[in-house]
């Protein structure tokens, strides 16, 4: 671990956490006493329609999530921005439009994506995920559910039984609109971005494959490997602080 004092300067940064889809910002409740020890400043967001907010899943879309995050920038430089997941395509966008804010992009067993592209487009190109063959679609409340007798497998397979027990008990629908809306990036923007992707090796939701796949067709400047599920966050928030720590001084 890094001394605190390299975080405090003029050049500090600022580390946003942006979990990912059927989650919340408690995904990285053991991970952000082990940043804030550090010195610097951590920011958590929670998207809208997710955890203990209750927007209409009508009024939720991608951009929402996408301006979500931009306040949560301000008016701040040198930003390190963290993506969970489906927050790969969420913080993708942030950095298409706010490029000169941006530091680093770090993708945590992320979708990384190229123009274009949406999760739900991402997705089918995984057929190694666990997701699909427990997924319903629900058109008419513009949701995405996942079987509960499904989720620990899907996304802590590595976690303790009770863990497991509790995410499947608090596991909500996703808002569908975000899902399938595709990210617009160009190269003079999110392109010029420094890229860090950390591969979660057991990964039943983003398959290791695909994230391999993803990583060798975009433009990565680091790769962290965690011996994890889909959240390491969980199972190791050790090993996964001191990446972003080591990513953020």
């Amino acid at each position: 671990m890094k001394t605190a004092q390299k975080t405090t300067g003029k050049n500090s940064k600022t580390i946003i956490l942006i979990h990912g889809a059927w989650s919340d910002a408690s995904s990285w409740d053991a991970v952000i006493p082990l940043l804030n020890a550090e010195g610097g400043e951590v920011i958590n967001v929670n998207l809208a329609g997710h955890g203990k907010d209750e927007t209409s899943f009508a009024g939720i879309t991608f951009q929402t999530y996408v301006d979500q995050v931009k306040a949560a920038i301000g008016t701040r430089s040198n930003v390190v921005l963290v993506g969970h997941s489906f927050a790969g395509l969420v913080i993708s966008q942030v950095a298409e439009q706010i490029p000169a804010q941006i530091k680093d992009l770090i993708f945590l067993a992320a979708a990384l994506p190229h123009d274009g592209d949406s999760l739900l487009s991402l997705a089918k190109q995984d057929p190694a995920s666990h997701i699909s063959k427990s997924l319903t679609i629900d058109q008419e409340h513009g949701a995405a559910i996942i079987a509960k007798d499904a989720v620990a497998d899907i996304f802590a397979a590595d976690a303790p039984v009770q863990v497991q027990e509790y995410i499947a008990a608090h596991v909500k629908p996703e808002p569908l609109a975000p899902l399938a809306t595709p990210v617009q990036l160009t190269d003079t923007n999110f392109g010029s971005i420094r890229k860090v992707y950390i591969h979660t090796v057991n990964d039943n939701a983003i398959s290791y494959p695909a994230q391999q796949y993803m990583v060798k067709a975009g433009k990565v400047d680091k790769v962290y490997t965690l011996q994890s599920s889909h959240t390491p966050f969980v199972s190791m928030p050790d090993e996964l602080a001191e990446i972003l720590i080591a990513e953020s001084i």
